[in-house]
């Protein structure tokens, strides 16, 4: 047998009254009692602290004791005095509540920090979050971006209890249970380099864009931001594609900057930086203004206090929409 698969026998309890080891039962109740005790070294003062008669600390202690198969306190007229086995088991005990309590707190609503998922560091859920905090420092975040996630892998997560919030476009209906809150309808811009076409050009409008090549790499199949960009280019007749490995913002950057052809869509709020060589150039799209509409999703049932300050926040700083602003057909903005 394996070793780690080998289940060692506890200490004989009083009640193996024929020799068979009994599965080691120790209530967290007779655990606090212990300690009174201990701390106090007087049963009647341990009962005080507890709320107890002293007949129900007496009562706990007895069944510790019998759990364990041993004697933890001798009894004198001075009160309570640890046994050696006492003594051993005293750090354990203390370790053990002190575990528990700690794994209460860390689900308990305002004893643990509200999980958030940005999406991305430097796109706007994050630029919003930052701003909140930097109002409300005393609150305590948890700040992760879920790899590879699409909103229904982030609902997955929100349902799981695995984060508290995320930011995501809802091209669809939601679970039972996942509230959405639009918070952020975020206007595009075209970022070029400096040899581009459209540099110059000022305000544009999408339907210039046609046949000019705008380049996304890493959006992911099946992705609501996927549906969101073949939308778009539906809509005004635009070459989006994704094609090429995705080595990240940095080089992205790079490949615009020393480009005349490609161009690339950001959002406004996003934050990007790049060398001052580079020279790049955000271009606002307007007549129509596309954008892209991020909604605060969470579980309906969440009563995390930092939770409702961080709705009351995004929804009091929420920018008014463009009068002409274009979203996919059916999508909340």
């Amino acid at each position: 047998m394996a070793r780690d698969s080998i289940i060692e026998p506890g200490p004989r309890s009083n009640n193996d009254e024929f020799g068979v080891l009994q599965p080691l039962v120790v209530d967290l109740d007779s655990l606090r009692t212990f300690l009174a005790v201990a701390d106090t070294g007087q049963f009647q003062e341990a009962a005080a602290e507890s709320h107890l008669t002293q007949q129900a600390v007496s009562k706990r202690i007895a069944r510790l004791e019998l759990s364990l198969g041993t004697t933890l306190f001798t009894r004198t007229h001075r009160g309570a005095r640890l046994t050696l086995d006492g003594r051993a088991f005293l750090p354990h005990a203390r370790e053990v509540l002190q575990a528990v309590n700690r794994a209460a707190a860390s689900v308990r609503p305002g004893e643990r920090a509200l999980r958030v998922d940005v999406v991305h560091l430097r796109i706007s859920p994050a630029q919003a979050v930052r701003a909140f905090y930097r109002e409300n420092p005393d609150v305590e975040l948890d700040v992760v971006t879920l790899p590879g996630a699409t909103v229904t892998t982030a609902v997955d997560a929100l349902l799981a209890g695995e984060i508290d919030v995320t930011f995501r476009a809802v091209p669809g209906t939601l679970p039972e249970g996942v509230t959405a809150l639009p918070v952020l309808t975020e206007s595009l811009q075209l970022l070029t380099g400096p040899a581009h076409p459209l540099a110059a050009a000022g305000t544009i409008r999408p339907a210039d864009l046609a046949g000019h090549r705008i380049w996304i790499p890493g959006i992911k199949p099946g992705s609501e931001w996927a549906l969101f960009y073949r939308e778009l280019a539906a809509a005004f007749g635009l070459s989006i594609d994704r094609i090429g490995p995705n080595f990240g913002t940095e080089a992205l950057m790079d490949a615009i900057a020393e480009s005349a052809q490609l161009a690339t869509l950001v959002g406004a709020g996003d934050r990007y930086v790049w060398p001052v060589g580079h020279d790049l150039r955000r271009l606002p799209l307007a007549g129509p203004t596309p954008a892209y509409p991020h909604a605060m999703l969470f579980r309906s049932d969440n009563r995390h206090p930092s939770l409702a300050a961080l709705r009351r926040y995004l929804t009091a700083t929420r920018a008014p929409a463009p009068a002409d602003i274009w979203v996919p057909t059916g999508w909340p903005a």
